[in-house]
């Protein structure tokens, strides 16, 4: 049975347009709630297969989606590296911050204590129905090295930020180390039933121009070489969030992935015009519409359908919040998976 994600990535027409959506696997869903209510934390839910891998298939099973994608956490990678990683109520990711060289050369990544994520992926694989296509993720270097550096998002990762202007040299060991990292991980991903990749790079946007080059777009390109030279046949979404036009326009022609996801705040018209002739596109309905749901919504999706055609991946241009309707969910997929051009 054909896949219309892969048909799309693979420039095939798909039987209708495929629709995941980031974060589809969450807090919105009460099946998440209840099983949330009975793990430790967070990261024992990530790895524990049993409950991710049931955590992975809930909105395949309420919804149809054409994707599953692995629930994980982008701070897995830092944790295998030897980064002390907690999940606080309230909080949110703490990470044991990286502030020298020393603690730099200290990192080493241990792939045993990823072997849980690899067993949800066979588990999953197996389950899902015939047409639905497994992703796997990883976030991108530049992304996971603000968290290290800074230990938490609260301050807008201020200190990372000072390191991209005073610290270049320590930055750019500690996205190598990130880069050696996240090649081994997605490979095995890969390896263990993964049929897509997606990158998340969600602080892209905190960078610009040359700074982006250098951190962004080429730490990127050269993670997408490492597992291209290996399973060519894989394709790679991207996802530079909130990066300005110009560096979504250099991320797509400089990096090699075969498809971009793009966020809401990025015009329709832009992406039409500049991105879409280069690269097949993924996104970018804003969640709020979900979140708000009815006409709105599906006046919006359908501006989205009409302007990128049937080669497109449907998406939302940042994750589920919490506080979405699981109806306007179902809602929107019906919509998409039945709409007629």
């Amino acid at each position: 049975m054909e896949k219309p994600i892969l048909n799309v990535l693979q420039g095939k027409k798909p039987v209708h347009v495929p629709i995941w959506l980031m974060r589809q696997a969450g807090r919105y869903l009460p099946e998440y709630r209840d099983l949330r209510a009975k793990a430790k934390n967070f990261l024992n839910m990530c790895l524990t297969p049993d409950w991710a891998t049931e955590i992975t298939l809930q909105p395949i099973r309420r919804f149809g989606f054409d994707a599953a994608i692995l629930f994980a956490d982008i701070l897995l990678v830092p944790m295998a590296l030897g980064a002390g990683l907690d999940f606080r109520e309230g909080e949110g990711p703490v990470l044991e911050y990286i502030d020298n060289q020393k603690r730099i050369d200290q990192l080493s990544y241990d792939n045993s204590k990823l072997l849980a994520v690899y067993e949800t992926l066979a588990r999953v694989k197996k389950e899902l129905p015939d047409n639905t296509t497994l992703i796997g993720f990883c976030g991108a270097p530049w992304t996971v090295a603000c968290y290290m550096i800074d230990g938490n998002s609260k301050g807008g990762f201020a200190t990372s930020r000072r390191w991209v202007a005073e610290k270049s040299p320590l930055l750019d060991n500690l996205i190598r180390t990130l880069v050696d990292a996240s090649e081994l991980y997605l490979i095995q991903q890969i390896e263990s039933g993964a049929e897509v990749l997606q990158i998340f790079d969600s602080w892209g946007g905190l960078l610009q121009g040359a700074d982006f080059d250098r951190y962004v777009i080429q730490p990127t390109a050269d993670l997408i070489r490492r597992i291209k030279k290996k399973y060519p046949h894989v394709p790679i979404i991207g996802f530079p969030r909130e990066a300005l036009p110009e560096d979504y326009k250099l991320y797509a022609m400089q990096t090699d992935i075969d498809a971009m996801s793009i966020d809401f705040n990025l015009s329709l018209d832009f992406a039409k015009n500049t991105l879409q002739p280069v690269k097949t596109l993924q996104g970018n309905l804003s969640p709020d519409l979900l979140v708000e749901g009815g006409a709105n919504m599906l006046k919006a999706a359908e501006k989205i359908l009409t302007t990128f055609g049937p080669q497109h991946i449907f998406n939302l241009g940042h994750g589920v919040v919490p506080q979405t309707p699981p109806e306007h969910v179902g809602e929107l997929v019906k919509f998409v998976q039945g709409f007629k051009f």
